[in-house]
């Protein structure tokens, strides 16, 4: 947790909401600690994937629904969400950034927390290596 939000507790949005916050949506304050715990956690480039994806649900249907060969549709559909999912991923970080500043945090915040993470996560892979060689030489004694 990070000290912007220490105290408060992270509260999940129902999945309405989260569909919501999924299609651009902001949600209430109250949700504030989850925005920033969803764009700093382990794996949030998938979840804004996910994110993307439901963004991209809509217009897919739409495609689906026209007039015409199905083979051309699905052509369609294929090319849209590999584009989309492209940009998606290629602006990830400024769209993560963009929604922790809609949330009240100061802009960077996302960046800065996913970084403290990596230097934590860092630092206690040295130390475990560090006496795991402290170990097998003290074996070798």
């Amino acid at each position: 947790m990070h000290e912007l939000t220490e105290g408060q507790p992270v509260r999940r949005p129902d999945p309405l909401r989260w569909a919501w916050y999924g299609l651009g949506g902001r949600l209430p304050e109250r949700y504030n600690s989850w925005i920033l715990s969803d764009a700093t956690r382990p794996r949030w480039m998938a979840r804004h994937a996910v994110r993307a994806l439901v963004q991209l649900a809509i217009p897919v249907g739409l495609v689906l629904l026209l007039p015409g060969p199905v083979s051309i549709r699905l052509v369609a559909v294929a090319g849209g969400l590999v584009l989309g999912l492209f940009f998606a991923l290629v602006y990830s970080t400024e769209t993560v950034e963009h929604r922790v500043r809609r949330a009240g945090f100061p802009p960077g915040t996302a960046e800065a927390v996913r970084a403290g993470i990596a230097r934590d996560r860092e630092a206690a892979d040295s130390a475990r290596r560090r006496e795991a060689n402290a170990r097998r030489a003290a074996r070798r004694r």
